[in-house]
């Protein structure tokens, strides 16, 4: 039987135990948080994100926690709406091989998944790696030694596999926070089964009231010292960025001075790498390729990259071989994303009014009728 070890319990790491596990190997997972972590913000699981999650068996369970579609209302900083985009845009541009949940779903149900097929270990971080041409070992915290076929660093965008392994400078930190919270009950001022949506300059607020325990809000803003900014924390650096906006917004930060640590709140940072293995060690996920919650395809990447993983691993005995064959197909995907996501950063943070003016027009066309059928050729293309 051969052993794996991987570190880090999120979508990445689980969804790699559960592949492996399903494949008859042994794996010890170790995560720092001294227990589960859930965040509240959406991930959408299309092309290969689905078709990975469809394969580990996962439909299912997910199937109960699918959000669905939902109508999008653009607001003024007051409130007042500019034009409402129908959930029948959505539902034109995405095929039916498509879902949306919660994070902190997708995350719980990879866990039930994996738990009895994994030693998962919190509280819990690696203390040395040293690998040769046949193993690798990992020292961990816990005063254990892990004598390994393979090491899988699944441990985000600030990895410390990564820099253990690799080295630094390998983090591209771009002048934006994002925030991203779960509401317990839906805030006033957002109709039921839909979202408000306000775009200004340099700035993004984004409230989803689909009824009690399934509803979010998102924001995210350019700023230029984002470590002063995380230091100050979400609830404060959020009333500053958007403490003059209507629309359910100030309720939303008002939810959150609640339990300020039910929010993802980072600065947003890609990962660019020459090599995502060597040896026996590779990078998954955050770690490896970050794309940002701007691609909108994290998620999808990650559960794609661990069953595809799983495949190559299948295929070649030589371990080294299998990574550079995983690598080489999935290497693609990852950049086009990071390209898509360093885009994306015009729409969610437009530096003028003029670029949220032309926004406006690009949103207001794609709801004409003669648009809907060439938008979602485009997106099937980006897609697959």
């Amino acid at each position: 039987m051969k052993h794996a070890v991987i570190v880090g319990a999120g979508i990445a790491g689980l969804a790699t135990a559960l592949r492996l596990g399903q494949d008859g190997w042994h794996t010890v997972v170790v995560e720092r948080a001294p227990a589960r972590r859930s965040s509240g913000y959406m991930v959408n699981l299309i092309g290969p994100g689905y078709d990975a999650a469809e394969r580990l068996g996962l439909l299912p369970a997910l199937s109960a926690h699918d959000l669905g579609l939902f109508t999008t209302v653009l607001v003024r900083a007051d409130g007042r709406p500019k034009f409402t985009v129908p959930a029948t845009i959505a539902e034109a541009a995405l095929d039916k091989r498509a879902m949306t949940v919660f994070r902190g779903d997708l995350e719980s149900r990879l866990y039930e998944a994996v738990r009895d097929r994994a030693d998962i270990r919190f509280g819990t971080t690696v203390t040395s790696i040293d690998q040769d041409t046949d193993h690798v070992r990992v020292a961990l915290s816990d005063g254990t030694t892990q004598h390994a076929d393979l090491l899988v660093g699944a441990d985000g965008v600030h990895s410390a596999t990564r820099t253990a392994v690799f080295g630094s400078g390998f983090q591209v930190d771009l002048p934006y926070l994002v925030a991203a919270f779960p509401l317990t009950h839906p805030v006033p001022g957002v109709p039921e089964s839909s979202a408000t949506t306000f775009i200004g300059p340099r700035r993004t607020a984004a409230i989803v009231n689909l009824g009690p325990e399934r509803s979010s809000a998102f924001f995210t803003y350019r700023c230029e010292d984002p470590a002063a900014d995380l230091r100050r924390g979400p609830v404060d650096s959020l009333g500053a960025a958007f403490g003059d906006l209507d629309g359910g917004v100030t309720d939303a930060i008002r939810h959150l001075g609640k339990d300020p640590t039910s929010a993802y709140f980072d600065a947003v940072s890609q990962v660019v790498m020459p090599n995502w293995s060597t040896g026996r060690v590779v990078l998954l996920g955050d770690a490896a390729w970050c794309v940002t919650l701007f691609a909108g395809h994290g998620a999808a990447l990650a559960l794609a990259g661990a069953d595809q993983l799983g495949t190559a691993l299948q295929r070649h005995d030589d371990i080294p071989a299998a990574l550079a064959e995983w690598e080489a197909g999935l290497r693609p995907e990852a950049t086009k994303r990071q390209a898509l996501a360093r885009r994306g950063m015009l729409q969610y943070a437009p530096p003028s009014r003029f670029h949220v003016w032309m926004s406006d027009l690009t949103i207001r066309a794609i709801t004409l009728p003669g648009i809907r059928g060439l938008v979602r050729r485009s997106i099937e293309r980006a897609n697959h």
